[in-house]
């Protein structure tokens, strides 16, 4: 079992006992980590010696560092949603409340059952492995958020991010991007970009609404330059995915996608990535889940 106690605005912490409680008849070993490379390391420890799961107690970013260790690597990922964004555990159809959740998973070891997503591998341009993730990467204004907020320490909670937002608007920036999709190139000013595994990011904004995690494709949503006003109005409509049918949104699939934009953070299920240029490549089937199969598309594969 991976945790952060602090992840979910403290949701963890107050949880962890109680889930640990719930996990006993599969005997969890809550990995020892003081720092999130103390977790990684333990965590590959754990998938070289063949565990049964690893369990991932919090949100898109415990999941993702998880993501790490056991993409590829047969050996199961299940998710407690507990974080303040659980987008890869709505997109897979992983019951959002934590008991549930692990009895899902409970199951699942019980009958020596899995189901099987893609997960995407990141290069950089020379090659080098640069990580996975398993939701959606994100380029330009979002990603500027969430850089912002992470460097700020007040205030505390959701209102960070409002006021990352009001400053990243007050500087709004036009990337020049350039996707190379499957080989055909195309190059456009972007105020954002995702490239999407799953649908959704930043507690359930459908910025890839038609992303399936089981059809070895990805997904890629590109906004171009609107005014700040502009912005503003479209953000509400990615929590129902009809932003697509603006005039400024534009919407591609490949299996491969080769991205840059010169200037622009990155971040991954959330969390920071390796800097631009990168190579985005989907792998089928590289993820093995736990208490997951609700919402997967014709492609989810059950195996034992």
């Amino acid at each position: 079992m991976l945790a952060h106690p602090a992840a979910g605005r403290g949701q963890v912490g107050r949880h962890l006992t109680a889930v640990l409680d719930a996990l006993a008849p599969a005997g969890p070993l809550l990995l020892p980590a003081t720092t999130k490379a103390d977790a990684m390391r333990a965590v590959r420890r754990a998938v070289e010696a063949d565990a049964a799961g690893v369990v991932a107690v919090g949100g898109d970013g415990t999941a993702h560092l998880a993501v790490q260790a056991v993409a590829g690597s047969g050996v199961p990922l299940g998710v407690v949603p507990l974080g303040t964004g659980n987008d890869l555990a709505d997109a897979v159809g992983v019951p959002p409340e934590p008991r549930a959740a692990v009895q899902a998973i409970l199951a699942d070891l019980a009958a020596a059952r899995s189901t099987t997503i893609d997960a995407v591998r990141i290069e950089r341009p020379d090659g080098r492995a640069a990580g996975w993730y398993a939701a959606i990467l994100s380029v330009g204004f979002d990603s500027a958020v969430n850089a912002r907020a992470n460097r700020m320490r007040w205030p505390r909670g959701p209102r960070r991010y409002d006021l990352a937002i009001l400053a990243e608007l007050a500087r709004l920036r036009t990337y020049r991007l350039t996707l190379d999709l499957d080989g055909s190139e195309v190059e456009t000013p972007a105020v954002l970009a995702a490239v999407g595994n799953t649908r959704s990011y930043g507690g359930g904004m459908r910025m890839c609404p038609a992303a399936d995690p089981t059809d070895g494709l990805l997904d890629v949503t590109v906004v171009e330059p609107v005014t700040r006003l502009e912005l503003i109005r479209v953000k509400p409509r990615l929590y129902s995915g009809t932003h697509v049918t603006h005039p400024a949104v534009r919407t591609y699939r490949a299996a491969s996608v080769r991205l840059n934009a010169p200037g622009a953070s990155v971040f991954a299920d959330g969390e920071p990535a390796a800097a631009l240029p990168l190579r985005l490549t989907t792998v089928p089937a590289a993820l093995r889940l736990l208490g997951a199969r609700d919402r997967l598309g014709p492609g989810g594969q059950a195996s034992t």
